[in-house]
C-alpha cells in the first residue's frame, strides 16, 4: 500500500511550483512531528470576479460552529477554527479506551487552522456571504462600490 501523494492540485502557472514546494515542505514537516498535530492550514481557491472575490476551501468534517470568520481591518479577512480526531467505532464493553493505539497511518487533518486573506481594493463587509456544504467552506466577498466624484462650492465672502 502506498501512502504517497500522486496529484498536486495546483495548475501550470508561474507560482505553481512554490506552492508545490512549500506544500512538500509543510507536509515533511508535519509527517516528523508528533502522531497528534496541533494545527493544519486548509488548501483554499481564490478567485477574483468584476464584482466580488471568491474563497472556496476545503474544510471536511468540520461543522459550521466549529469556524469563525472575521475582518481584522478594511482588507484582510481571517478564517479559522478547529476540530478533532473522532472515530465512529467505539472500543467494546471492557477494552483499553487509553492512547495506547498503534497507528499506521495519520493523515488526516486535525487541530487549529487559520487562514488569512488581504485584498487589494475597497470589500463591502457588511454584504459579505459565507456557506458550508458538504466539507466546502464558499466565502464571496464584493467590491466596495468606488466612491463618487463630489463638487464642494466654495462659500463667497
Amino acid at each position: 500500500m502506498s501512502l504517497t501523494r500522486h496529484f498536486h492540485p495546483y495548475h501550470t502557472n508561474e507560482w505553481g511550483s512554490l506552492f508545490r514546494l512549500l506544500d512538500d515542505y509543510n507536509d515533511h514537516l508535519s509527517a516528523r512531528g508528533s502522531m497528534t498535530a496541533k494545527t493544519f492550514t486548509p488548501r483554499f481557491d481564490v478567485r477574483e470576479t468584476k464584482d466580488a472575490y471568491h474563497l472556496d476551501g476545503e474544510l471536511p468534517g468540520i461543522s459550521q460552529k466549529e469556524v469563525d470568520i472575521e475582518f481584522t481591518d478594511p482588507h484582510t479577512l481571517v478564517v479559522k477554527g478547529k476540530t478533532q480526531r473522532e472515530y465512529s467505532v467505539q472500543p467494546a464493553e471492557g477494552e483499553e479506551t487509553s492512547n495506547g493505539h498503534k497507528y499506521w497511518a495519520t493523515e488526516r487533518s486535525v487541530g487549529e487552522f487559520s487562514r488569512t486573506f488581504n485584498f487589494p481594493g475597497r470589500i463591502d463587509q457588511d454584504r459579505v456571504k459565507a456557506s458550508l456544504k458538504n466539507g466546502i467552506l464558499a466565502v464571496t466577498i464584493p467590491k466596495a462600490a468606488a466612491p463618487s466624484a463630489k463638487r464642494i462650492t466654495i462659500d463667497a465672502e
